[in-house]
């Protein structure tokens, strides 16, 4: 069903890309529109378990897209790097394919939220602070990873 790398001499380990989803903050979640174009929108994610988590708000374009049609792709870039004495980038990116739903249990949400807020600071009190005051407002996602790919490019 899905394609394999055309550049297969590029691809990277399932293991690098599963530490490229655990590292990196955000990438960009695919989507089809209801009128049949792509949508992409930059989002923050949790890697856990093969599968992917991100939150926001419970209306708005990208719930209307993914309530028509489940199936997504999203892609994460890491910071990149170049080798001593040379001018490109190196750049490792992942692509996942999977379906995508919103989590209804309360405690699952919690656990999404917290660990997404972590990510980004330790601080406990902002921590409790977004729970207590944002958490009834938001929508939590959860994106079952069918298939994944990544590789590394060189921009030369």
């Amino acid at each position: 069903m899905f394609r394999k790398m055309r550049r297969f001499k590029q691809q990277i380990s399932e293991e690098e890309c599963i530490r490229i989803l655990k590292e990196q903050p955000r990438g960009v979640l695919s989507m089809i529109r209801d009128d049949g174009y792509p949508y992409g929108i930059p989002l923050d994610h949790w890697y856990s378990g093969n599968k992917l988590y991100f939150h926001g708000a419970k209306v708005g374009h990208k719930m209307d897209a993914i309530t028509a049609f489940d199936k997504v792709s999203y892609c994460v870039m890491d910071e990149s790097f170049r080798r001593d004495g040379e001018w490109a980038l190196n750049i490792k990116s992942v692509v996942v394919f999977g379906r995508i739903r919103v989590v209804e249990d309360e405690a699952k949400k919690r656990e999404i939220c917290t660990n997404l807020v972590r990510k980004f600071t330790d601080d406990e009190e902002y921590l409790q602070k977004e729970l207590t005051n944002a958490f009834p407002r938001v929508n939590c996602l959860e994106l079952t990873i069918e298939h994944m790919t990544g590789k590394l490019v060189n921009e030369s």
